[in-house]
């Protein structure tokens, strides 16, 4: 009985870990194009380089790679922690590991769900 009382316990705490709310707030290209337009918010694209040099949203301050190694590093010395912050990659899914990053040091994040790819395809500016 012990032994299913203590398995119990540690299935629900490891359940409890992926169920938990991101602290930062997905949003459509709709909100994403709204929020930025607040000049107190800071754009990071999180894409490569590359990717940032093919077209990116008009308005980004920052192309900071999500995926190199200094890239928290990077971010915490670029980006004002007292303003919000909207960060966009390719699709969606690297922006969110961006997004986390950044709630886990005190910024508030807004994160464009369908990337740069919605962005595109819903038909708003791009700048080259």
């Amino acid at each position: 009985m012990r032994k299913i009382t203590l398995i119990l316990i540690m299935g629900f705490s490891f359940l409890n870990l992926f169920c938990q709310n991101e602290k930062f707030k997905t949003i459509s290209v709709n909100e994403f194009s709204v929020f930025i337009s607040d000049p107190e918010v800071t754009v990071v694209d999180v894409r490569t380089a590359e990717e940032h040099a093919q077209g990116y949203i008009p308005g980004t301050d920052f192309n900071i790679d999500v995926l190199e190694d200094g890239y928290e590093a990077e971010v915490l010395a670029k980006v004002p922690k007292d303003k919000p912050v909207a960060v966009y990659c390719r699709s969606g899914n690297r922006s969110k590991k961006a997004a986390r990053i950044l709630t886990e040091n005190g910024y508030e994040v807004m994160e464009l769900g369908s990337g740069f790819n919605g962005w595109a395809s819903s038909g708003r500016d791009i700048e080259r």
